[in-house]
């Protein structure tokens, strides 16, 4: 069982994505603005790490780069519609672990989070 925050404004994904988390039999934390998340950061660590790029306030980029210069730095899951190739490079060159587009298979991103999961142990 890993401690996860999912980061989203969006309430269609963070419930569903809550669900599969916590069904896979993981601790889940939401966050809906990168302000939130980095409170939520501050407060304790997190095995992984599930990002939107596009948040109210801070940005997923912002967040990303403030959880990669932490120490240990959890795992980062990007899952965002910003799918182009500009935004995929950006993210990963700040240090995300995976990235995917919305909409995006169910499978393929717990398939995704565990592969991450297993790699941080």
């Amino acid at each position: 069982m890993a401690e996860v925050l999912i980061v989203d404004d969006e309430e269609s994904i963070l419930v569903p994505l809550e669900f599969l988390f916590r069904k896979a039999g993981h601790r889940v934390e939401l966050a809906r603005t990168g302000e939130e998340a980095l409170s939520r950061l501050a407060e304790r660590p997190y095995a992984l790490v599930v990002l939107d790029l596009m948040l109210p306030g801070v940005d997923g980029f912002q967040v990303l780069e403030a959880l990669k210069a932490r120490t240990p730095a959890p795992r980062v899951l990007v899952l965002t519609a910003r799918g182009r190739e500009a935004d995929r490079a950006k993210a990963l060159a700040l240090g995300a672990d995976a990235f995917l587009a919305k909409p995006f298979g169910v499978q393929d991103l717990m398939a995704e989070a565990r592969r991450l999961l297993e790699e941080g142990r």
